[in-house]
């Protein structure tokens, strides 16, 4: 028997074919961005600390997960006969396939977008707070736009499956693409010639919307950018001088004896002991420099500073007030939020918002917390920049800059908030031996501007050098805090042995 390939194409131009493609169109993508709202919300709550929400947001998942599409069509179509006031929304085949399938694939979505949040380095999280960011700016400028990007690709094939899936929407008698063809060849018996325009119209759907993600996809990849150095032609360069919109006079600022002071700092680990209760009082203007042996609490210290570790016992006071006090003081008190603008931290692994460009990066917190107008912002960023030698590539995304570089804009991004103290945590040791000078020089000068700084790091001239207190740590005590010049005439067995293996 012949093919009868002239009914087949007539079928191409059906009104009814066109008017179901149209509502299969509507319905997929009404899913699919619900969906990935929806999802993006239950993917979030079960990573969320608090053990309900938690819970609640598993359970939904693994239900949905665990239930057929079509026994929930069926359900939801028919929940009328349960509870009436329902008919209002539900009568409509439509509405009742719209809402099956957004419950079914906001359970799917989610763990999509698990794998998008999970793949964000913790590092980028740290850096929002630490920029005074609350959990909600974190998540919608820093983790979300980063974590769509990565899970952009398994959305796009989610999209089909979800254009697949609305032919069973045909069981509630939603008048789609295959319900159209099942009515022709119950007339005419065409089953296969039928059934291959039906298959026409669903490739095309897919074949145009997988073209839409794709270029959608090469848009917002970051690394087909090739943004140039910013030139003197510029509209950038056409903005008022920098140099006037400098970081505010710290003597502004000096209230309390100490810019900050950390009394009796504990810090375990499970039965790990850290933190063995360090006493630290810092002055305005000083330089300090903590260093010692791997495993000897410099990191952790720091990090208990500015709330990024949690003290299990002791003070940290800022600015001659309450700052961080183990259960009582801590990064949700109003105490913290409203003084951790005041501390800038520079990370050992830069830490940077990989999409966002170098400027975007340094005005993120002014603009966040309302520092300013957003000329202002981008003024007090350019001048940041220009302190550290990085305002030509202010264009630039930080994965086509140097190590070196991306250390200096941290250090830019950090200034940008103008802030009393900032905390640097080993800011050369993940840079190649030749970049460290570039960096280790932006710090000096800040240290001869009167920066309040604590420095933990390994470069021992460095620390000797611009100091005014180094302080020595092993085994998580302070073994020696004093002025350089007098820990070179001090004969300390432990400290010269270090100095000697660290030269």
């Amino acid at each position: 028997m012949d093919f009868n390939w002239v009914y087949t194409f007539t079928l191409l131009s059906h009104q009814d074919f066109w008017l179901a493609t149209w509502t299969v169109i509507q319905l997929s993508v009404l899913v699919w961005v619900v969906g990935i709202v929806l999802g993006f919300v239950l993917a979030l709550g079960k990573q969320s600390r608090f053990k309900v929400l938690a819970w609640s947001s598993d359970t939904y998942i693994w239900f949905f997960r665990s239930l057929p599409l079509l026994v929930l069509l069926v359900f939801v179509y028919n929940l009328p006969q349960i509870f009436p006031s329902s008919s209002v929304l539900l009568a409509s085949p439509f509405m009742a396939g719209l809402i099956a399938m957004i419950l079914s694939e906001a359970a799917y979505i989610a763990e999509i977008h698990r794998g998008g949040l999970s793949s964000i380095h913790k590092g980028q999280i740290e850096a929002g707070k630490a920029l005074g960011l609350k959990y909600s700016g974190i998540q919608r400028l820093i983790v979300m736009p980063q974590a769509f990007r990565v899970a952009l690709p398994a959305l796009g094939n989610e999209y089909v499956s979800i254009v697949k899936l609305t032919s069973l929407v045909s069981v509630i008698s939603l008048t789609e693409i295959l319900l159209i063809g099942q009515r022709l060849y119950t007339q005419n018996f065409l089953v296969m010639k039928t059934m291959l325009a039906v298959a026409f119209y669903y490739v095309l759907i897919v074949t145009l919307f997988g073209w839409l993600i794709h270029w959608f996809e090469r848009k917002i990849d970051i690394s087909q950018r090739k943004p140039g150095l910013l030139h003197a032609d510029d509209p950038l360069y056409q903005l008022p001088q920098a140099s006037v919109r400098a970081r505010k006079e710290l003597t502004t600022q000096r209230t309390g004896e100490y810019a900050l002071e950390a009394l009796n700092i504990h810090k375990s680990y499970g039965q790990q002991q850290v933190l063995k209760g360090i006493d630290l009082q810092v002055k305005w203007g000083e330089v300090i420099s903590i260093i010692g042996p791997s495993g000897s609490g410099k990191t952790t210290f720091i990090r208990t500073l500015n709330g990024l570790e949690k003290l299990d016992q002791g003070t940290v006071n800022l600015l001659g007030q309450p700052f961080l006090k183990d259960q009582e003081l801590t990064e949700e008190s109003p105490a913290y939020k409203k003084q951790i603008v005041n501390v800038g931290m520079v990370f050992q692994s830069f830490n940077l918002f990989p999409h966002k460009t170098i400027l975007e990066n340094v005005m993120l917190a002014p603009l966040y917390h309302a520092m300013g107008t957003v000329l202002d912002s981008k003024i007090t960023a350019l001048a940041m920049l220009e302190k550290v030698g990085m305002k030509p590539h202010a264009h630039k995304y930080p994965h086509q800059l140097s190590g070196g570089q991306q250390q200096r804009v941290a250090i830019a991004r950090a200034l940008a908030m103008q802030p009393s103290i900032i905390l640097f945590d080993e800011p050369t040791s993940a840079l190649d031996p030749e970049l460290v000078n570039e960096v280790l020089k932006v710090i000096e000068e800040l240290a001869g501007e009167g920066l309040t700084m604590i420095i933990v790091t390994h470069e021992m001239h460095f620390a000797f050098k611009v100091s005014d207190r180094v302080v020595f740590m092993e085994g998580g005590h302070i073994v020696l805090n004093d002025h350089p010049d007098v820990l070179k005439q001090a004969e300390h067995q432990r400290l010269d042995k270090f100095i000697a293996k660290a030269a």
